[in-house]
Order: C-alpha cells, then sequence, then structure tokens
C-alpha cells in the first residue's frame, strides 16, 4: 500500500491511519519464508511538531521447515515498529531515519522488511526440539533411536 503524505508532513497535528492486509501471492519475491495467510498491518503516521512518525503493528503466519528436525511446522508473530519519516537527509548514512520520496511510502515493502529482520535466525517447531540422530536421522521428538551413536 502507497501512502500519500504530502497532507501530513505540511500540517502539524495531522494523522493518517491504515487497516490492510498484503497477500501471500504478492509476497513471491521474499526468498526463504512462506507465508500462509495475508499480513495483517495496522498503521498510524502522525505529524507532532514537526517530526512525522509511522507507528505499525503486523501480524504474520508463517509456514517453516524446523532448522533441527526437518519437520515443516506453522507459527504466528506478532510484531510492533516505529520509524521517523523524513523528506530527505543530509547525509547518506543514516540509517534512522525513513527517507519518502515524492512524500509517498510504499508500506508493503517497509513491513515485509522489518520482519525479515524480527524473525529469529534459528527457525525451530518448538523451543526444546531434539532433532535427529546425526547418526541414523531418527527425529528424536517421536522416537528414541537403537544406533550406538
Amino acid at each position: 500500500m502507497v501512502l500519500n503524505l504530502k497532507q501530513i508532513y505540511e500540517i502539524v497535528g495531522e494523522k493518517l491511519d491504515a487497516d490492510y492486509q498484503i497477500s501471500p501471492e504478492s509476497l513471491d519475491y521474499v526468498k526463504g519464508y512462506a507465508f500462509s495467510a495475508p499480513i495483517s498491518v495496522s498503521a498510524e503516521v502522525v505529524n507532532r511538531a514537526g517530526i512525522v512518525t509511522l507507528t505499525y503493528s503486523v501480524k504474520v503466519l508463517l509456514k517453516a521447515e524446523c532448522d533441527r528436525c526437518l519437520s515443516e511446522f506453522e507459527r504466528e508473530y506478532a510484531f510492533s515498529f516505529e520509524h521517523i519519516l523524513v523528506r530527505s537527509l543530509n547525509s547518506e548514512d543514516n540509517d534512522e531515519y525513513v527517507v519518502t520520496e515524492d512524500d509517498k511510502l510504499e508500506l508493503d515493502e517497509l513491513a515485509v522488511s522489518d520482519i525479515i529482520l524480527s524473525l529469529p535466525s534459528k527457525m525451530l517447531c518448538k523451543e526444546d526440539c531434539k532433532g535427529l540422530c546425526c547418526h541414523c536421522g531418527t527425529n528424536l521428538n517421536d522416537h528414541e533411536c537403537n544406533c550406538n551413536g
């Protein structure tokens, strides 16, 4: 969803709300992650004293493969984010702000990027996953193996 922020930047106290969903089909470009349901986004952009702030929350249902036992599982994640929006920067080396060229913000791209950066680096089906036997490959969550490993 593209948010037009021209009026937000120009009027102190102005506010814009957005509640919508990002369909899993539109996320084919995201490699390494499978989204099982639409991503729910609830956003608010506010100009307070000339500082434009984006605050939003997302809910996402992710289908993943456990990094220890290779079983497929689904898990829901909920995240909240906040960014300061600016029209331009004096320096290229500033990651604290989100630049909105032409007073427009592509919220889908920002949300997906924030989600991916917030996901755990190791995806586990459960916190105490025992994984696979390194000798016979038995899933130790389901059975005990009889090998001497």
